[in-house]
Formats: C-alpha cells, sequence, structure tokens
C-alpha cells in the first residue's frame, strides 16, 4: 500500500510537468499580412502540410508564423524536461508544427497523407464526449458515386470518434434498419474494434426504394434520449430531404435542441440544399455539401468546430490523456501517450462563433513513467500497470488483458487491494507459473490513469542490502565479468544532457568515485548492488580456474552466469566459445535473457520459480520448536499430513481400538526427502538432521494449500460459437468511467453560423498571436 502511493505520487509529478509544457497562454497583439505568394520553409520551421491542403492559403502561411513563438517554448520546455519527447501544435486550417523537427517523407504516390486534425490527441482535445448517431440515405437515387461518398463521410466520422464517444449507424429507404442489427436500440463504445466492425458493414451498404427519412429521424431521436447529458449529435448523409419532418424536431428536440443535426449534401445536385441546410440550421448544427471524395475530410471536421464552441467561449483549456499507442523515437519505437490542450481565439468580436485555432500537446514514453516502479523494489514476479478511465491496458510488461476481478474498483480511480491465484507465462509463453498475487491500486490524480502493482507471495518477501563499503564495492564493480541493467534507473542520467550519453553502470562510476556528485542515484538499489558485487566477486576467480584447468571443464559448458535482485550481472565465457557456438551469450535481440525494464531474465525467474516455503526446527517426535508463525510452535506434526508419509502399514483396528499416528525419527537416516500429495497438486520436503543434537531441520514446500484443492486444470466444454453469443458480446459494455467535464452547449453561442455561406470567418490575416507558457516546470 505504501509502495503504490509514493510510485502513484512522484508519477502524478511527473505527468504534471508534462501538463505545464503544454499550458500556453494566447494573447492579441497585431495583425499580420501575408500575400498569396509568400513562401515559408516547413522543414526550417519544423511544420507538416498534408497533401490534400494547399499550402500557400492565406491562412495557412499566417498560421505558421503566428505559431512561430512556440518553438522557443518548446526548447525551453525540454530544457526544464529532457524526458520530453515530441512536442507539437496541429493548427484547425490542417498545419502541423512539431519539435524536434523531422523530414517527412512521401510515399510511394508522392503524398504525405498525415493530418494531424485526424489525430486521437487533436480531436479528443478539440470537443468533450459525444453520442453519435449516423443516419445514412440508402434509397436509390444514392446509386454510384454518390454512395461512395456517402461510405467515405461515415468512415471519415467513425475516425473521428474514440473511446469517450457511442455511436450506431441507421440505414433508411422505405424503412428503417440497423446497419449491425445487433445493435438495436443502443449506442455502442467507439472503440477501435467496434469502428472497424461498422466500416465492414459499410462497405456491403447497397441502393434501393424510396428515401423516408421521418422514421430514422425519429430513431435516433429515442436512442439518444436514453444517452448521456453531453454532447448528443445526429449525422444525416442524404442526397435529398424531402418529407415534413419538421414535426419529428418539435417532439423530440425543440426546444432546448438538446440534440445537435449536422447534415451532409451528397453529390453536385443543389435541389435540396434548402431542405438539407434547414435541418442543421434549426438543430445546432451544421450543414455542408459534399460533391466530391477530395471534399469530404474538411467538410466531415467541420462539425468538430462546432462542438469545440461551448468550450471555445467558456475558456475552458481542459487537458487530455490518450490511450496508449506505438511511436517512433530515436529510430526505435516506443509505447506512448499524448497530453493535449485546445487553443481558442480570444477575440471578442469572434468569441460567439467559438473559433477553435488548434490544439498543443506532447508525447509521453511510458517506459519513461514506468521508471518510476522500479524493478528491484516490486521483486523478481512482481511488476506495475497502468490502465485508462476506459478500462484499456495502459501499460502493462506483458502487454496482455487484465483478469482483474475488481478492475471495476480501478476504473473508478478507487484505491483498494485484492488477491487471486493466477497462471503466468514465461519463455515467451511456453511456461506457465503458478502464482498467488496480491494487487494494490489507486488513481494517479489529475489524470485518467489509475496504477496497479503486483506482488507475487513467497518472491522477494526480503531484499539484502548488507552493509560493504564503497572502496570495496567499487573495487569489485568495475571487474570486467559484471554488468548491471542498463535500463534500470540507478542514476538519473536525462536531467543534465552531459550525462545523456552515460550509460547505467559509468554513470554509477562517475557518481561513485565523486567525478559527477550532482547526479540524482538511488541510494538503496547502490547500496544493494554494492553489497552484491562484493558477496559475488569470488565467482570470478572460480569460473577462471575452471576454464584454465580443461580438465575439469564438462563438455558443453559454454558460459557461467549469476545474477543478483539489484539486476547486477557476472558472466564468463569460456575460450573458444563465440566461435563453436556462432554467437554470444547476450544479444541485443535476446532480451528474455538480460535484466529489462519489464523483467527479470527468464532464466533467473525459472530458478525461482518454486520459492514458496516453509521452513521449522522441529525435535525427534515431530514437536515445532521453530517456526516463523508462532501459533506452530508446540503443535506435534503428527496432526500435519508429514505424519502419513511414512505411516507403515497396521493391521485392521479393531473396536475401542484408537490410532495415534506419531513422527519417531530414525538416527541412522542424516537426510531425506519426499513427496506430499494434496488433492490436485503435490508439495515436497526435505529433513535434515542438526549436528550434536536430536533436532531436525524440515524444509517444506509452501505454495501447494493440503487443506483445500489449490491449482489444478479443468477440461473445458466447447466454446458455443453462435449468433446470440457473439451478439451478447458486441453489446456488451466495457467498464468506463467518462470524463467529468463536460461543454455540449453556451448559451452565448452563435449557432446561426450553420454552413453554406457562414455569417463570419476568421482568417490568420487578421490575426497574430503571441504565446507564453502559463507557468514554471519544476
Amino acid at each position: 500500500e505504501e509502495l503504490v502511493k509514493k510510485f502513484a505520487e512522484e508519477m502524478e509529478e511527473m505527468l504534471g510537468r508534462k501538463m505545464k509544457s503544454v499550458k500556453v497562454k494566447l494573447c492579441k497583439e497585431s495583425t499580420f499580412q501575408v500575400n498569396n505568394n509568400t513562401a515559408f520553409s516547413y522543414v526550417s520551421f519544423n511544420i507538416q502540410v498534408p497533401t490534400n491542403v494547399y499550402n500557400q492559403d492565406p491562412d495557412i502561411l499566417n498560421g505558421v508564423y503566428m505559431s512561430e513563438a512556440l518553438n522557443d517554448i518548446f526548447v525551453d520546455n525540454f530544457q526544464k524536461d529532457p524526458t520530453l519527447t515530441w512536442q507539437f501544435f496541429g493548427s484547425s486550417t490542417g498545419f502541423f508544427r512539431l519539435y524536434p523537427g523531422i523530414q517527412w517523407t512521401p510515399d510511394e504516390n508522392g503524398v504525405v497523407t498525415f493530418d494531424c486534425r485526424n489525430r486521437n490527441w487533436y480531436i479528443q482535445a478539440a470537443t468533450s464526449p459525444k453520442d453519435v448517431i449516423i443516419v445514412v440515405d440508402v434509397s436509390g437515387s444514392m446509386k454510384g458515386l454518390r454512395l461512395t461518398i456517402a461510405k467515405h463521410t461515415i468512415n471519415t466520422i467513425l475516425d473521428t470518434l474514440g473511446e469517450n464517444d457511442f455511436v450506431n449507424i441507421i440505414a433508411y429507404s422505405d424503412y428503417v434498419r440497423y446497419v449491425e442489427p445487433c445493435f438495436k436500440g443502443i449506442l455502442v463504445q467507439a472503440d477501435l474494434d467496434n469502428r472497424e466492425h461498422f466500416k465492414l458493414l459499410i462497405d456491403e451498404l447497397h441502393v434501393k426504394g424510396e428515401g423516408k427519412v421521418k422514421n430514422a429521424m425519429k430513431e435516433s431521436f429515442k436512442i439518444l434520449n436514453e444517452g448521456s447529458l453531453c454532447n448528443q449529435a445526429i449525422m444525416l448523409i442524404t442526397d435529398g430531404a424531402m418529407e415534413d419532418f419538421q414535426d419529428v424536431f418539435q417532439e423530440f428536440n425543440w426546444p432546448d435542441r438538446r440534440v445537435r443535426v449536422f447534415t451532409y449534401l451528397i453529390g453536385r445536385e443543389m435541389t435540396f440544399a434548402e431542405n438539407v441546410k434547414w435541418i442543421a440550421c434549426n438543430n445546432k448544427g451544421y450543414y455542408t455539401h459534399v460533391s466530391t471524395l477530395a471534399d469530404v475530410q474538411e467538410n466531415v471536421m467541420e462539425y468538430l468546430h462546432v462542438l469545440s464552441r461551448p468550450m471555445v467561449i467558456n475558456h475552458d483549456h481542459d487537458i487530455i490523456w490518450t490511450e496508449a499507442y506505438m511511436d517512433s523515437v530515436a529510430q526505435s519505437l516506443l509505447m506512448m501517450t499524448s497530453v493535449a490542450m485546445p487553443v481558442f481565439s480570444k477575440k471578442e468580436e469572434t468569441l460567439s462563433h467559438g473559433i477553435l485555432l488548434g490544439v498543443v500537446g506532447t508525447d509521453v514514453a511510458l517506459r519513461e513513467l514506468m521508471r518510476l516502479a522500479p524493478r528491484y523494489k516490486l521483486g523478481i514476479q512482481g511488476y506495475a500497470f497502468l490502465i485508462t478511465n476506459n478500462g484499456y491496458i495502459l501499460s502493462h510488461p506483458d502487454l496482455r488483458p487484465l483478469t482483474l476481478k475488481k478492475k471495476t474498483a480501478m476504473v473508478k480511480g478507487e484505491t483498494g487491494t485484492l488477491s487471486l491465484d493466477v497462471r503466468t507465462s514465461v519463455d515467451k509463453g511456453r511456461r506457465v507459473l503458478f502464482l498467488r498475487n496480491d494487487y494494490f491500486y489507486t488513481d494517479i490524480k489529475e489524470t485518467p490513469f489509475s496504477l496497479g502493482i503486483v506482488l507475487s507471495r513467497g518472491y522477494g518477501e526480503y531484499i539484502f542490502t548488507g552493509n560493504v563499503s564503497v572502496e570495496d564495492g567499487l573495487h569489485d564493480l568495475l571487474t570486467p565479468d559484471l554488468t548491471i541493467a542498463n535500463e534500470w534507473t540507478y542514476c538519473e542520467t536525462d536531467i543534465d544532457p552531459a550525462h545523456r550519453k552515460l550509460t547505467q553502470l559509468e554513470a554509477v562510476k562517475k557518481y561513485l568515485t565523486g567525478k559527477e556528485p550532482d547526479l540524482d542515484c538511488d541510494s538503496q538499489l547502490l547500496q544493494q548492488t554494492l553489497f552484491d558485487a562484493v558477496v559475488s566477486a569470488p565467482m570470478e576467480a572460480y569460473w577462471t580456474a575452471l576454464m584454465l584447468n580443461t580438465s575439469g571443464m564438462e563438455d558443453g559448458i559454454e558460459t557461467a552466469f549469476l545474477g543478483t535482485r539489484s539486476g547486477l550481472l557476472r558472466f564468463q565465457r569460456y575460450a573458444g566459445i563465440e566461435k563453436r557456438s556462432g554467437r554470444s551469450f547476450l544479444t541485443s535481440t535476446d532480451m528474455e535473457n538480460i535484466f529489462t525494464l519489464d523483467h527479470f531474465p527468464v532464466w533467473y525467474r525459472r530458478a525461482a520459480e518454486y520459492p514458496d516455503i516453509d521452513c521449522y526446527a522441529i525435535d525427534n517426535n515431530g514437536f515445532v520448536l521453530i517456526s516463523k508463525r508462532r501459533s506452530d510452535v508446540n503443535v506435534t506434526l503428527s496432526v500435519s499430513p508429514l505424519a502419513y508419509v511414512h505411516k507403515k502399514k497396521v493391521d485392521i483396528l479393531q473396536p475401542c481400538d484408537t490410532e495415534y499416528p506419531s513422527f519417531i525419527y530414525e538416527p541412522s537416516v542424516k537426510e531425506t526427502n519426499s513427496i506430499i500429495k494434496c488433492g490436485r497438486c503435490q508439495k515436497m520436503f526435505v529433513v535434515q538432521q542438526i549436528p550434536e543434537s536430536n533436532l531436525l531441520m524440515l524444509v517444506v514446500q509452501a505454495d501447494c494449500d493440503c487443506s483445500s484443492r489449490y491449482w489444478f486444470f479443468v477440461p473445458l466444454d466447447p466454446v458455443q460459437h453462435n449468433a446470440s453469443v457473439k451478439c451478447d458480446r458486441m453489446r456488451s459494455q466495457k467498464i468506463r468511467r467518462r470524463p467529468e467535464s463536460c461543454h455540449s452547449y453556451h448559451p452565448q453561442e452563435n449557432a446561426d453560423d450553420c454552413g453554406g455561406a457562414s455569417v463570419i470567418s476568421l482568417s490568420y490575416v487578421l490575426l497574430l498571436l503571441c504565446l507564453s507558457i502559463a507557468g514554471s516546470i519544476s
């Protein structure tokens, strides 16, 4: 409990520094006008513009100029917090400012497809959680290119949804049907699985009949009326609405207009444009005309600007965190999460329009976060993990789903403990360990994350630290056969740029020799490491003697090695080993066999697979004299299963006879061992005489409970795969916790700006913003 609290507080502090790095204030300075022919060097300014966006547009050019001040802020942030990776600003106009800058490489078709506005961090920061019903016209008039454009529009809308959103899709012609019948009448979480499932179903849509939108709109409102109280929207995709649908809005949405309606007119035909626009403008939505496939991306994005209006008017700079994803850093793929915040226009004359300028953010490498829960404090089988408010794994050493019974409590941000019997795999899934795990969990404040740590009983319950001098420890630490875990943090090398190229062993040496006294080092881990170095030092001489005495060498011995819980590793390769085996013992790809941030070596874990033992000192009649449990003392083992192991066969008992099982020590036996069978498991024991006494040392394997059934395999009945089972699984909602903040409506919002000929459009030509850090980074 103390560990999980301490780790959570340190993670909260670290993540707090990341949040401070994205908090920027904007203030109006003056105007800056750029002519259409002005060119900027996008590479030197760390700017990327998607191929589908015109890079000489005045809004783009002025936006690039406006955001140039961010470069100094990004550099300053990095100097204060060197663990920052990418820092970025994504503009609502489409350009992307990145620090440090990279050269963007087009694909084989010469296209740079990356659009920051499609990224999860942009969409989550730009809007509050939303419930969305997509209503698509599949009547006969939608055939051909119109249906193709409609499908692309739906897929693009789905790409703007995330874990905090809910969605469903309804198709209509003469009748109303759900594209996934299993989801009839409900909203489902817009997670990746559901979004991809919808895309497959959309691809199979075909057109037929006459378009009657009224019943489809009624069905949509009925679903949304039972949804959340945050943003709710209907996306109507059609080539023309001809019915009288006003009474639907009167019944379900007016006068509050709690549900926004966004309309997308598909195709070049404009006959029904006024009807389609009327629907959007009278329901706080937005109307766009999508005549070609190229129009889809920009037109779909308009709805995000509308949903962001209440947040902009309130100047609510909500900070969001994304789920985990893979990204490239220094030519390595790392698991990352992003923290981001919206950036708004604060001009009073545009306030009612709620103009979103973009999103600023930074990436956080999860391995840097997990360094705050060091392996040596968690034991051989222990580990730490993080989950999100939606119940998804953010970081886990095995990157596998949790089987935590109280995962609900973690998702809700509660603090607690529980214990479980688990089966876990090692050696890349080829071996199984049976463990009794204790779980401790709590929330990381100011974030949507919860931290859990796992301690396996019997593994690492005690730490040998010893007390050796720095001089002795350094002497043994500098031997050539010794190394320490470079992924562990013995000394913090990221704070000072001069230390970043040091390995952990080099940093430890410089710190202990006084050459770098300012290094921030883990004193407890260093003490343990020095102790281990001294204790294991004789191994070098022993291995060397074996190597020199070839007659004593057994065939097949290639490498001798020893590891300790402090991450220390000693190893000795015998002469000619590389030549015989063709490879060294430790290769860059053989991560299973070294101490890493995620695990102890597989050989270390396997060797410590059965550490659960009970030790007793017993007398010659089996009475316990010494035990770590006070309740065992003076209890005879005749009442234990041990008493029956060597029980001799006796005659059948007669009435009134009583049997007293007893333990009688045979002095001629100095040591013995055997196995006790306990139902579906078995336990080993060893008895050894304590010299010059009538006492014996008894060591019993304790991970098999003879008082009850323990670990065993049960043959499972074949799983019945049928439609109803599949539907039940798909409909079941995952455990989740929606963000607390919600910005669905603001009375000052200008709902007249609803598409078509807009009342006002803000150009960067009219605006220059200066940016400054909101607070210093500690």
